[in-house]
């Protein structure tokens, strides 16, 4: 059983959702360019990805590749730019901090201890983030009330920080999103079917099992409150922790990732 099969279960309000969600992008586009979507190719990505295109939206996509992505993940990507109408933009770490960081600490590091962790995102995610919203005036993530505690909240336009965070699929639900993947034929990350629902590093990710969190796969050694990158942790909070992971997931900026 595939994942659409095992999850596309509409909303009884997916029609009005849909429009929402539609809605928030033309505004992104209309009034906040230069404006950009963050996709770490996971489902909700492709979803807001097609439905860009679809609208024919002058949104461009950018995707981090931090040099440590899934081979699935890296097969999608080229996919995508191949087919996308809005340009598809890969931003990646900067190579000699990466090559600094793992002759210093090794190419484990991260499963040493958070603050390595975390060091780790830094330069492979948070820095490279900063250089792709450089002079964007807002950015659109897949972000979801429904993936963690964390993000229950998660409004569909944040004006909190200098720059407006659009998440135009927070009230979705994981089966709204799969059911819009079979409705649409959207091309998809293959790790999904293979019980990856969040998708990140291949050495931070691994497959659920039944019952577990939605984000359980991700950095599953580490204390609940940890699991974050610095993606999408507030601005006041950004510069107390220097990179965090996602420990609030409300960013001040992953990218679902």
């Amino acid at each position: 059983m595939n994942a659409i099969q095992l999850h596309a279960r509409a909303s009884k309000d997916f029609e009005s959702k849909l429009a929402a969600t539609q809605e928030v992008l033309r505004r992104a586009a209309h009034e906040f360019s230069p404006v950009t979507q963050a996709s770490s190719l996971g489902a909700e990505d492709v979803v807001i990805t097609h439905l860009i295109n679809s609208l024919g939206l002058d949104i461009p996509v950018f995707v981090l590749d931090t040099g440590m992505l899934h081979e699935e993940t890296l097969a999608l990507l080229e996919r995508t730019r191949a087919s996308s109408r809005a340009p598809v933009n890969v931003y990646r770490p900067v190579q000699e901090s990466v090559i600094h960081f793992v002759a210093s600490e090794g190419k484990d590091a991260m499963y040493r201890s958070i603050e390595l962790r975390k060091g780790c995102c830094h330069i492979r995610k948070v820095e490279p983030l900063e250089r792709a919203l450089a002079g964007k005036k807002a950015w659109i993530t897949g972000l979801r009330r429904e993936q963690s505690a964390a993000r229950a909240e998660v409004p569909l336009l944040d004006a909190s920080a200098e720059r407006v965070k659009f998440n135009p699929l927070a009230d979705w639900t994981w089966g709204d999103v799969w059911h819009y993947i079979r409705l649409n034929g959207v091309d998809y990350n293959p790790l999904h079917d293979k019980f990856y629902p969040s998708i990140g590093c291949a050495p931070c990710t691994r497959a659920i099992a039944l019952g577990e969190d939605f984000r359980a796969g991700r950095w599953w050694w580490e204390d609940e409150s940890a699991k974050e990158c610095g993606l999408h942790v507030k601005s006041e909070d950004a510069a107390r922790e220097s990179g965090d992971e996602e420990d609030n997931e409300q960013k001040g900026e992953e990218i679902s990732a």
